[in-house]
């Protein structure tokens, strides 16, 4: 059986309730006509009163003029209750569907979105009450869902170019060795070494995007007590050989820094932050890692950055003033999932840059299980 619209129901609503309260006043109005006959002034006994059209005895007026008022009461009744309740229908109808007009418009929109057209908007300026916040609330989900989608495409085309790199790289350099009759061993180890650099890139950015992906993903962590000073020294014994290899001085200062969360994923924070902080630095330059209690900050010169620009920092395949299509290691994921896990422990992280060129990191993580 199909349901009735929501306007048949309140406009079903309404008459009933109308026709509710003119039956009560109805039947109250009864009993009043009858109340008041009942206080008519008695007559001499023996006297006749006409009522209506009929004669009666002054002992019967009083019961006569009752049930004549009563008659009356009646008769104008039964006409003038069905003509209400059809107004009531009427008023009723009109109003409930200038109430839902809104609430049409939102379903109506609803129906023509799509991925390609949610830059439509309600903007329903008349709309006054609860209507005018659902649909205010409606369009502040739309610009949400415009804004998600929006960063998906960009994610989706940044990662496709990533990708594409050292897949192009990869196969120009075997198209043109095995294009060359006279590749020597010199030259097929000089080409395995790009296939294992370009392999290594891809390889790593996989993996980057698979652990973004669950760190996004991630629902209640299981999280044991870990100490971000420890993270932080494995972060830098990690990135020794690199450093050196650059001439970058590392000063580690601060204490025990204990807080609650996933200890792969807090070693990953300090991995992250290290890995940018050596290869986004410039060659003879310097690093400072510091912990305190809940707290980890990673310090280092490099290019200037504009402030303006440093919220962008944690968006995926960013590298600041570094080209994206530079020959720079990384895969620009390093701060987009040191952001992910920080939320995923209800934590924060913040960067500014450094006078003079270079960058800092401040991760805050909680103290107790999150």
């Amino acid at each position: 059986m199909r349901r009735l619209s929501l306007r048949w129901q309140l406009t079903l609503l309404g008459t009933a309730l109308v026709a509710l309260v003119s039956a009560l006043l109805l039947w109250l109005g009864w009993l009043l006509v009858g109340g008041v006959a009942g206080a008519v002034p008695g007559l001499p006994p023996g006297t006749m009163v006409q009522v209506g059209e009929v004669r009666v005895p002054a002992s019967q007026v009083t019961a006569a003029v009752r049930d004549a008022a009563r008659a009356e009461l009646l008769r104008a009744g039964a006409l003038a209750f069905p003509l209400v309740v059809l107004a009531a229908g009427l008023v009723s109808w009109v109003l409930v569907g200038r109430v839902l007009a809104p609430l049409h418009s939102v379903t109506a929109t609803a129906r023509r979105l799509s991925a390609e057209s949610l830059d439509q908007r309600l903007d329903l300026r008349g709309a006054r009450g609860e209507l005018a916040e659902l649909a205010s609330v409606f369009d502040g989900m739309l610009d949400r869902l415009e804004g998600a989608f929006a960063q998906q495409r960009r994610f989706v085309a940044n990662a496709s170019h990533e990708l594409r790199t050292p897949l192009a790289v990869l196969r120009t350099e075997v198209d043109v060795t095995l294009a060359d009759p006279t590749a020597d061993v010199e030259e097929l180890r000089r080409m395995g070494v790009v296939v294992r650099d370009a392999t290594r890139r891809a390889d790593d950015l996989v993996g980057g995007l698979l652990l973004l992906a669950r760190t996004e993903s991630l629902g209640e962590l299981a999280a044991t007590r870990v100490d971000l000073r420890d993270a932080a020294a494995h972060a830098v014994r990690t990135t020794a050989a690199e450093a050196a290899g650059r001439g970058l001085s590392v000063r580690v200062t601060g204490g025990p820094a204990p807080v609650s969360g996933d200890p792969v994923l807090v070693e990953r924070i300090a991995g992250n932050l290290l890995e940018n902080a050596v290869r986004h630095n410039v060659d003879g330059g310097w690093i400072e890692v510091s912990t305190a209690p809940g707290e980890l900050r990673v310090s280092s010169s490099g290019a200037e950055i504009d402030p303006l620009q440093v919220a962008q920092l944690f968006e995926p395949f960013r590298r600041g003033p570094v080209a994206r299509t530079a020959t720079t290691q990384g895969s620009g994921l390093g701060l987009s999932i040191v952001r992910a896990i920080v939320h995923a422990h209800q934590g924060e992280v913040q960067a500014r840059p450094v006078e003079g060129g270079g960058l800092t990191v401040e991760v805050r993580l909680p103290q107790r299980q999150p």
